[in-house]
């Protein structure tokens, strides 16, 4: 039973609170936990709200209400935490050679206790057990009397850094627990899923990179209300130290977990050979991409408890598990040079030059650095020529997470004047910008490219070879330029005939006619992206409306915040882009908002939230998108419990491995689809 902190509130209202609080965590953990939702939104809202107002009315908030994972005041450091037992590094097999090794070890080891340990019951043959290794951020909740009351990083294993308040906005991990015996502590792994980092990245004004960096940096944030807003989640699958507690197996803990409301991760499969572990080892590693959540291994343990408590530890590892690592996203390289690249919005962005090595099957050679704030906060400033860990993570450039050496190398120089134009650049927040929009060719260069590509004014045969071609030949300096162009002006181009110039200016012509949604993305307003531009298209109808929109205006419309919002003003505000629209318009860009085909409310996608992910035959994913609008659907671009539908082209990946998980009706045939929007359900 929940007990107030403060004598405020009169009984009544205390014991509403109290009741409130049992009800709102017993929905939370069916939601959060479990997903299986148990109340819908708006009865749920309604029982929050209800908390809200009386903790307000009284002044009194109990220690383990949910109104307190929103997150709290600046912090002002993290206090050092010691863990009451060792959380122990693993032992790594780095292919299967390694965990036969292992094994052979750990035989060795049972033999060896059995034979100087007659009389007591020999330890059983091995079972083996496979977790998956979750790439995140480890923490250690510690309860006392069934309260959480402290939560920390591993540190270095025996001191950590105190993160109660942030782990407390990670809905998924029980404030109370049905165990009341005394003191223990559970270890798991803070996890960003990957639907939500893609659906966070559609509205924030800097996108993370990657789900690792995105939980530990917001886990190891000093303002808790950063961290709620990442959405985190956990897997535990651990009790590292209890006063009470005993099992036999490891069946047995996870069982305890989960009656304690944690959140265990389905995936446990257990094997009685090594042979059959190592089998399963090379499935996993083959199907891991289809996951919602990054991991970078497997963990094998053995089952029974006693063995491992006969094994122990090695000074750094137990002797009764070992971590499998997949093939390699992480190595350590020297970082020789950095260059400054110039984009289309001016901004400058470091790229590395490393030694050449292997990562991932793949020779790397250049990596991202992101910004000059990104290189201070790694302390890569004084790290040329030392060696440097990189990570490749989804096929992307690789990034460099770190120095490995504690030496300092030569230092990284930022550039004072923009390495393309020489105009002096400006710092805003952790980036450099160079403000000669008119006068720089890769910012002119890039903003052209982008005005043509297939999801913006879609110019047919279009390329950044050809922009650079027409800025240097022709003087494209601007979008609205590429109207002006004639036959004349083309053919006398290298490598272009009679044959591609009447196709580029025909193409040019039928770019005209492309509608608003495709124009305003075309224009590259900073901060958006294709879904902005949809909803400014939709609302507004008219491009004379969005340009004549106020702050206060857009920030009504949904996803869009204020720094979005101000993005946009600023942009229609500016003459130079005022003056380039005007030009456009007046060489006939129509920029007109597609008429939309009443929608139908008949169809079964009616009223449904549909994700489409994968490569479709038929269709670009735009058109299915289309025709799903048509028939009342709600297009979305990430999986949740609140899914109807999702549509799996070829190479689907954790989108659809999610909607399995949520058990969310997946359309994988094409021609199903085809026959559901005509109307046809037969």
């Amino acid at each position: 039973m929940n007990q107030p902190e403060t004598a405020a509130a009169s009984p009544a209202q205390t014991e509403r609170m109290i009741t409130l609080i049992d009800e709102i965590t017993a929905h939370n953990y069916q939601y959060y936990t479990l997903d299986q939702p148990s109340i819908d939104d708006a009865d749920y809202d309604k029982l929050y709200d209800e908390l809200v107002a009386l903790e307000k009315e009284t002044g009194t908030v109990l220690p383990d209400s949910p109104t307190e994972r929103v997150g709290g005041e600046l912090l002002k450091g993290f206090d050092p935490h010691r863990h009451r037992a060792k959380l122990w590094s693993l032992d790594k097999a780095q292919n299967i050679e390694g965990l036969h090794a292992w094994n052979q070890r750990m035989l060795r080891a049972v033999n060896d206790y059995n034979t100087k340990n007659p009389d007591v019951d020999p330890l059983p043959d091995p079972s083996y057990v496979i977790e998956l290794k979750f790439d995140g951020l480890t923490l250690n909740l510690t309860y006392e009397n069934g309260k959480l009351i402290q939560a920390a990083t591993r540190g270095n294993g025996a001191i950590g850094e105190g993160i109660l308040a942030q782990v407390k906005t990670i809905r998924s991990v029980p404030l109370t627990i049905p165990y009341r015996e005394g003191l223990i502590e559970v270890q798991g792994e803070g996890i960003m899923q990957l639907s939500v980092l893609e659906k966070y990245n559609q509205t924030a004004a800097e996108p993370l990179k990657n789900a690792r960096n995105a939980a530990a940096g917001a886990l190891r944030n000093l303002n808790p209300k950063m961290t709620a807003e990442r959405k985190l989640s956990a897997f535990f699958y651990n009790i590292g130290y209890s006063e009470e507690l005993a099992f036999t197996t490891h069946q047995e803990m996870q069982q305890f977990l989960r009656d304690n409301r944690f959140k265990v991760n389905p995936y446990a499969v257990y094997f009685d050979t090594i042979e059959e572990v190592a089998a399963e080892l090379e499935r996993l590693a083959e199907g891991r991409t289809d996951l919602d959540y990054l991991i970078d291994g497997a963990v094998v343990k053995l089952t029974d408890i006693r063995t491992r408590e006969a094994l122990g530890y090695t000074d750094k590892f137990p002797r009764w598990a070992v971590a499998f690592k997949f093939e390699a996203e992480e190595a350590a390289t020297i970082l020789q040079s950095v260059s400054w690249e110039v984009g289309r919005t001016g901004k400058i962005t470091p790229v590395a030059r490393v030694e050449a090595v292997e990562l991932a099957g793949v020779t790397v050679q250049n990596c991202t650095l992101n910004n000059i704030g990104d290189i201070e906060r790694k302390n890569l400033k004084y790290a040329l020529g030392t060696f440097v860990t990189i990570r490749r993570s989804n096929d992307v450039i690789p990034e460099i997470l770190g120095k490995t050496d504690e030496i300092d190398g030569q230092e990284i120089v930022y550039p004072e004047q923009c390495p393309s134009c020489g105009t002096e650049l400006e710092q805003r927040g952790a980036h450099l910008f160079c403000n000669n929009r008119l006068g720089c060719g890769p910012q002119m260069i890039g903003r052209i490219t982008h005005f043509a590509s297939r999801d913006a004014m879609d110019i047919d045969t279009f390329s950044v070879m050809t922009a650079e071609q027409l800025y240097t030949e022709c003087k494209v300096h601007d979008p609205a330029d590429l109207y002006a162009l004639e036959y004349d002006d083309l053919i006398k181009l290298e490598r272009f005939g009679e044959r591609k110039a009447r196709k580029l200016l025909d193409a040019f012509e039928k770019s005209k006619s492309r509608d608003l949604t495709a124009f305003l993305y075309a224009l590259g307003i900073p901060n958006t992206g294709k879904s902005t531009t949809r909803t400014l298209a939709d609302h507004y109808g008219s491009l004379d409306a969005v340009m004549a929109a106020s702050v206060e205006e857009l920030v009504e419309l949904p996803d869009i915040g204020g720094i979005v919002a101000e993005s946009i003003v600023s942009f229609f505000a500016d003459p130079v882009m005022a003056e380039s629209i005007a030009r456009m318009r007046a060489a006939g860009v129509s920029a007109e908002a597609e008429h939309k085909a009443a929608v139908r409310e008949d169809s079964v996608f009616s009223g449904k939230t549909v994700v489409i992910t994968g490569t479709l035959s038929g269709m670009s994913r735009d058109e299915a998108a289309k025709k799903l609008e048509a028939c009342g659907a709600k297009v979305s671009g990430s999986v949740s419990k609140k899914t109807d539908y999702v549509i799996a082209g070829e190479n689907a990946g954790s989108k659809l491995a999610k909607a399995k998980e949520l058990g969310v009706t997946v359309i994988e045939d094409e021609a199903e689809l085809l026959r559901l929007l005509e109307g046809n359900e037969a």
